[in-house]
């Protein structure tokens, strides 16, 4: 996971408004194996090792069902360590009789898909080795085909004990409401680089070479941006950047642009050009 390190910039933490909390606590924690960090009376925090959040969960007060064509998120992609880990959770996922979505082999990484009971997308996926991932030009070649059913041999007989402690973010996919307005804050203003297009629909962009750290696409949410009501959906998604000075100089890009950065409760913000809000972060901080 060496992708998710210095110096690279990534998506470590997601903040989602549900409309159930102990619904959601069941399924986070039973489903997904992830352990709970800190609970207060409407919000739980979530952690694959303890001690760093990865996804944190509120029920607001009123909360309305939100509308899954407007911007905001696709699916949050939890990386697991090893293919067998993936085999792991996987006939886990079965045994419950929890619905997925799919499987796909994607040629740099084999992934399951499935949502959480508040429709937010989840993807679960290992990556292959870097070595084996294909480039020409200086994108990446990725595909969808289907996933092998024989990776549940993977697992070797062994019981599920939750999410691996070694679990991170590895990705976040968002649909967005303009492609390449995005696509130019993302890389001129924060720092990405454009390492796949799939048309006028979707871009994958990354830092350091990995396959995307970052997915965008207008599949469903062209011409849509998000709203600041307390939806069920994302409120919100950290970046963290692995310096200060990396953040600085990505504020100030942002600033230049236009865009609008703001400080609340010692956190910087910022609202992509589809309104969708992201934390300005540090690694571990």
């Amino acid at each position: 996971m060496a992708f998710h390190n210095y110096p690279n910039t990534f998506a470590s933490e997601v903040y989602l408004f549900v409309n159930n909390l102990e619904r959601s606590l069941e399924f986070y924690q039973k489903i997904l194996g992830l352990r709970v960090l800190k609970k207060e009376q409407r919000r739980a925090v979530f952690t694959a090792n303890g001690t760093d959040p990865l996804v944190t969960v509120e029920q607001p007060i009123p909360v309305i069902p939100g509308n899954p064509r407007k911007a905001g998120l696709y699916h949050v992609a939890l990386l697991l360590p090893s293919r067998a880990d993936l085999a792991l959770i996987l006939a886990h996922l079965l045994k419950e009789g929890y619905p997925l979505q799919g499987g796909a082999d994607h040629a740099v990484s084999e992934a399951v898909y499935l949502a959480d009971p508040d429709g937010n997308g989840i993807e679960l996926y290992h990556d292959r080795p870097a070595a084996q991932w294909k480039w020409n030009d200086g994108k990446v070649f990725m595909t969808t085909e289907a996933l092998d059913e024989q990776i549940l041999n993977e697992s070797g007989g062994k019981e599920w004990e939750g999410m691996p402690e070694q679990t991170i973010i590895g990705h976040i996919h968002l649909q967005v409401a303009d492609l390449k307005a995005s696509e130019r804050f993302y890389c001129q203003g924060l720092g990405f680089d454009l390492v796949a297009n799939f048309g006028d629909q979707a871009d994958f962009i990354s830092t350091g070479g990995y396959h995307h750290h970052i997915g965008l696409n207008t599949w469903r949410s062209k011409g849509i941006p998000a709203t600041e009501s307390e939806k069920t959906g994302m409120r919100d998604f950290t970046l963290a950047f692995t310096s200060s000075e990396a953040r600085d100089a990505a504020i100030e890009r942002l600033k230049a642009m236009g865009a609008p950065v703001t400080e609340e409760n010692g956190r910087v913000m910022v609202s992509d050009p589809s309104n969708i809000r992201i934390v300005l972060g540090l690694k571990n901080k």
